[in-house]
């Protein structure tokens, strides 16, 4: 499986969008400040996931959700395909 991510800076309110094999693993790496994009609004907190089972079909939602603004986003991360609302 490959899932899409976003993260809510808690520093900022900043959101980050990021495709990954393991986002559990992935959020623990942008805490540990080893993305450059992320290291200075730190610490992060994981706000969405979404599976996909193709790397190339996480890609494209990934870059898609690039261009959203943040009010859609605050919308998807309280539909039901968000992994983490299933839990």
């Amino acid at each position: 499986m490959y899932y899409v991510y976003i993260l809510e800076s808690l520093s900022n309110g900043d959101y980050y969008k990021g495709s990954t094999e393991n986002y559990l693993k992935r959020l623990e790496e942008h805490n540990r400040g080893e993305s450059q994009y992320t290291r200075s609004q730190c610490p992060w907190k994981l706000i969405f996931v979404q599976g996909f089972d193709a790397k190339t079909e996480a890609l494209k939602r990934e870059k898609q959700l690039k261009r959203c603004n943040k009010e859609y986003l605050f919308r998807l991360i309280n539909q039901p395909l968000n992994i983490l609302n299933n839990k």
